[in-house]
């Protein structure tokens, strides 16, 4: 079983910046991929990025390209995400995810307010 707790979410304005923390129990084959997605009310959870634990290789919705980085600091269990230039369309509650595979996400966070006003 592994545990996820987010943290870093808050209110801003435009073009502010935030950054997201996912701290994980720990680092085993079932968490092998992290991931951060994001959902407004009323609609779906949609991906936001993803990161392999054992070679950092990442992956990004179009959305967020160029604005959103997705980092890990292995010594800590713990995942990244840095957003920059936010908009009022990134308000969402922001959840981290982790899996064994991309494609299937097992264990999920409580989720983080983020609130982008223009």
């Amino acid at each position: 079983q592994v545990q996820l707790v987010e943290s870093g979410g808050g209110s801003v304005q435009a073009g502010d910046s935030l950054r997201l923390s996912c701290a994980a129990s720990a680092r085993t084959f079932a968490n092998n991929v992290m991931a951060w997605f994001r959902q407004v009310p009323g609609k779906e959870r949609v991906f936001v990025a993803r990161i392999n634990w054992n070679d950092g290789s990442t992956n990004y919705a179009d959305f967020v390209k160029g604005r959103f980085t997705i980092s890990r600091d292995n010594a800590k269990n713990t995942v990244y995400l840095q957003m920059n230039n936010l908009k009022p369309e990134d308000t969402a509650v922001y959840y981290c995810a982790a899996g064994m595979y991309y494609w299937k996400y097992n264990y999920w966070g409580q989720g983080t307010q983020v609130t982008v006003s223009s």
